[in-house]
């Protein structure tokens, strides 16, 4: 049950990042629309962008996945088994997203992974 809590975690906020990132990326948010005055057309638009819609749906399922892993697991456990996103993520990145990951971005992302497997142990 642990587990599968922390694959939906995982699997659920590295969606949810990607799909972000994607729709920022295609529309990027001026610093002009972030005044109050303005702030009720923005979120009108961005209700509109469906890739940043769905990264709001996979973030809800996230979290309400973490709460339940809090429930039944020790914070100890569940907050850094749950960094395994940091390596999915970066992995997405680059072959979805086609960034540039620097090999100290690759170190940190297997380091991260090494903790996560220590963790398992």
């Amino acid at each position: 049950m642990n587990w599968l809590m922390v694959a939906i975690i995982v699997g659920a906020t590295a969606l949810a990042d990607l799909l972000q990132s994607f729709e920022m990326k295609r529309h990027a948010v001026a610093l002009e629309e972030l005044h109050p005055h303005r702030l009720g057309g923005l979120l009108a638009r961005l209700a509109q962008r469906k890739f940043l819609v769905l990264a709001v749906f996979f973030m809800a399922i996230s979290f309400f996945a973490f709460m339940k892993l809090l429930s039944v697991a020790d914070l100890s456990f569940a907050v850094p088994v749950t960094a395994a996103s940091v390596v999915l993520e970066t992995l997405l990145a680059r072959l979805v997203l086609k960034e540039s990951v620097t090999a100290v971005r690759w170190a940190g992302a297997f380091f991260v992974a090494c903790g996560v497997a220590l963790l398992a142990m």
